[in-house]
C-alpha cells in the first residue's frame, strides 16, 4: 500500500517567521487584515493539534517590533528566536531549534516572501527536509514578486498550501472528538463562508432552545 503523503500532527513542525508589524507594513500581495487573520487561524491549528512552534524575529527592537500581538496570542508562551541574518536556516540558534524537534516535515509562514520565507524554504529543502509553505500566510511587496517567490520554491520542491488545508489534513475526521470543538471554532472564526455554513448546520441540527 502507498502511503499518503498527509501530514499529520506527530510528523510536522511550524515554522513563523518575522510575523512583525513593521514587515507588514510592506506586504501589497494581499489585504494585510486579510494575510493577519490567516496567520492566526494557521497558529491556533497549530496550537490545537500540538506541533511545535518555531517563532523567528528579525530587527524586531529597531525596526520591525514583535511578533504581531494577535499572532504572539494564538501561540502563547512560544518566545521568538531573534536573528540577523534573512535565511533563518543559516541562523546557528534558529536552525538548531527546528532540528531540536526532530521532525522532518515543515510548515512554513513569514513575510516576506521574497526573501525570509524562501531563503529558509530553499535551504531546509536542500537539507532534506519535506516543506510546505503555507502561501496564504505569506506575505510579498507585490502579487507578482510573492507570486515569482512561490513558483521558485514550488520548482525547488515544496509543496504549496493554505491554512484551511493544513487544518483539515490534521483533523481529517470530524468523528476525532479530542479535537473536534476546537477545529469547529477556527473554521467558523476564520473561514468565511465555509464557516457560516457550519456554524448553519450545528444550529439546524441542534436548534437553540428558547
Amino acid at each position: 500500500m502507498v502511503e499518503l503523503p498527509l501530514i499529520t500532527p506527530n510528523d510536522c513542525t511550524l515554522l513563523l517567521i518575522d510575523q512583525q508589524a513593521g514587515l507588514a507594513f510592506g506586504v501589497e500581495s494581499v489585504a494585510r487584515q486579510t494575510l493577519l487573520g490567516n496567520v492566526v487561524a494557521l497558529a491556533k491549528t497549530a496550537t490545537l493539534f500540538e506541533l511545535p512552534i518555531i517563532a523567528s524575529t528579525s530587527a524586531s527592537t529597531v525596526y520591525s517590533g514583535p511578533v504581531m500581538p494577535a499572532i504572539q496570542a494564538a501561540i502563547g508562551d512560544v518566545k521568538a528566536v531573534e536573528r540577523r541574518n534573512m535565511n533563518l536556516w543559516e541562523d546557528e540558534t534558529a536552525r538548531a531549534a527546528v532540528v531540536a524537534t526532530g521532525r522532518k516535515r515543515l510548515l512554513v509562514s513569514g513575510l516576506l516572501t521574497e526573501a525570509c520565507v524562501s531563503f529558509p524554504v530553499l535551504s531546509a529543502i536542500e537539507e532534506g527536509y519535506d516543506v510546505s509553505v503555507v502561501a496564504d500566510a505569506c506575505g510579498g511587496l507585490t502579487p507578482e514578486s510573492h507570486s515569482l517567490a512561490l513558483r521558485r520554491m514550488e520548482a525547488a520542491g515544496a509543496t504549496m498550501t493554505s491554512w484551511i488545508q493544513v487544518l483539515l489534513e490534521l483533523q481529517r475526521d470530524w468523528t476525532r472528538h479530542e479535537t473536534y470543538a476546537g477545529a469547529r471554532g477556527i473554521v467558523e472564526a476564520h473561514a468565511g463562508g465555509y464557516g457560516i455554513g457550519l456554524s448553519y448546520a450545528r444550529d439546524m441540527i441542534h436548534p437553540p432552545q428558547p
